[in-house]
């Protein structure tokens, strides 16, 4: 009976090379990575409101009646309170102005006391029993938005693994 056998060499210079790889992902600290993610996030939504006037999904914004720009009236709240956070896990970004939820979902303002809301548009006063509001998203992802952060993604892990 003639024997069969096995052997098996490894290459330690090889082998120490993908640990050392395996191992800069095992003990990832994210927080940079998190930060450059709020930060582009950030960065796509106040483009979104200065320039492209549209929501995330491609839908352009319905003007207002004053013909002035959109989500950029007296006083630019929501665009300054645009703010980013970020910690080793996680991104997040969104706007703090307490009425930046109407802008983003849309509302339906009626009277609290009076029979009729009073407003001015323009020069002119103008009454009425309601006022529609309507939706002007500006937080969320545009298809142009995942292929930046995809981009980002794809240039930090290379040059992570190029190390």
């Amino acid at each position: 009976m003639s024997g069969i056998g096995l052997t098996i060499h490894l290459d330690d210079a090889s082998f120490e090379k993908a640990l050392s790889k395996l191992d800069s992902l095992v003990s990832f600290d994210g927080r940079d990575l998190m930060e450059a993610i709020a930060t582009l996030g950030e960065s796509q939504t106040r483009r979104r409101i200065i320039e492209e006037k549209t929501a995330p999904d491609g839908t352009p914004w319905k003007p207002n009646l004053e013909g002035t720009s959109i989500l950029q009236r007296s006083g630019l709240n929501l665009l300054a309170s645009l703010a980013f956070s970020s910690t080793e896990d996680e991104a997040e970004w969104g706007a703090a102005w307490e009425f930046a939820h109407i802008h983003q979902e849309g509302a339906v303002i009626t009277p609290k006391n009076a029979g009729a809301l009073r407003f001015k548009v323009g020069n002119r006063t103008a009454h009425a029993n309601s006022v529609t509001i309507p939706a002007r998203p500006f937080i969320g992802l545009s298809q142009e938005n995942h292929d930046e952060l995809q981009n980002l993604l794809t240039d930090y892990f290379s040059h992570m693994g190029a190390t």
